[in-house]
């Protein structure tokens, strides 16, 4: 049983979210909150694999939350992911900077949602289309980062690094390398902890700020 929190300053967004995640029966809501602040609140007495976090809230806003949430070892196991009515270019950087998971607006269809909290209980990234397109789009006119740290990481990391960038699985990753899926997650697990990242996101972002994977338009 996937065990999610829901935060968010609309009531309605929140019943409708409930909902549908209640009806999946892998998936289970166990608690609400209208802000940052109470739903860091929630999220500790309740221990939920996935938070789903508005990213404009009052009191807290979702961003710093999920910073909150990042920089609290006991919350290593809590996934977030954040939802907004908006796919700007800041928030989506911001966000992941700051720990999620993924990162989706709020008129996705309900399969993608309910995929979304599956996919980031698991430990993977996600991102909608459209927020991938945004990203990649801001890494082609802005300048690399140096000092990411991947000179640590042997030449197998960061191929496996360079993949998880472009989107592919564990699955996919192990075929294109020629390993097995437990091998390609341990590579991937021991660059994250190299280059003390969190989870997969943050791996996406350090992949193209440093300039392992460089965008190119299509």
């Amino acid at each position: 049983m996937i065990r999610v929190l829901l935060v968010d300053d609309q009531p309605l967004i929140r019943s409708g979210f409930r909902a549908l995640l209640d009806l999946e029966g892998d998936l289970e809501v166990v608690a609400e909150a209208g802000d940052g602040e109470q739903g860091l609140a929630m999220i500790r007495q309740h221990m939920p694999d996935v938070a789903l976090i508005d990213i404009q809230m009052p009191v807290v806003d979702g961003i710093e939350t999920t910073r909150r949430i990042a920089a609290d070892p006991a919350l290593a196991g809590v996934h977030v992911v954040i939802l907004t009515n908006y796919g700007m270019d800041e928030y989506v950087l911001d966000a992941l900077r700051a720990g999620a998971a993924g990162f989706l607006v709020k008129d996705i269809m309900p399969e993608d949602l309910l995929h979304a909290v599956r996919v980031a209980a698991r430990g993977d990234a996600l991102l909608a289309p459209s927020i991938t397109r945004k990203l990649i789009d801001r890494y082609l006119t802005q300048p690399l980062r140096s000092g990411a740290g991947l000179e640590e990481l042997t030449t197998r990391e960061r191929e496996a690094v360079a993949l998880v960038a472009q989107g592919l699985s564990n699955d996919q990753i192990a075929d294109r390398m020629v390993i097995s899926p437990l091998t390609a997650k341990t590579h991937i697990n021991r660059a994250m902890t190299k280059l003390h990242v969190r989870d997969r996101a943050q791996l996406v972002v350090l992949a193209y700020e440093s300039g392992l994977v460089t965008p190119h338009k299509p």
